[in-house]
């Protein structure tokens, strides 16, 4: 049986990136590690996790949740750092 550490591990992405899919599409966190593995594998797939990471930054700002705004640009910057086709990627 699969545990949802292995299963976090198998879907390529890190635990705070996937909480940021769960929260944004409030699904549970095991749906967005399934959710997150099939947006990878997408040929648009990490441009659309960007999308969802720049959302909840944006909100977080609206709602003048600092915190949450420095959390999730570390989030954003790691994501970026481990799949490089985003960093030419201008408005996307």
């Amino acid at each position: 049986m699969l545990t949802y550490e292995d299963c976090l591990a198998l879907s390529g992405l890190t635990e705070a990136e996937i909480e940021t899919i769960s929260e944004h599409e409030h699904i549970p966190q095991i749906v967005a590690v399934e959710y997150g593995r099939y947006l990878v594998e997408l040929p648009d797939g990490t441009r659309r996790i960007r999308r969802i990471i720049l959302d909840d930054i944006e909100a977080a700002r609206a709602a003048g949740h600092d915190d949450r705004v420095a959390r999730l640009r570390a989030v954003l910057a790691h994501f970026i750092s481990t799949h490089p086709q985003h960093r030419h990627r201008p408005n996307t």
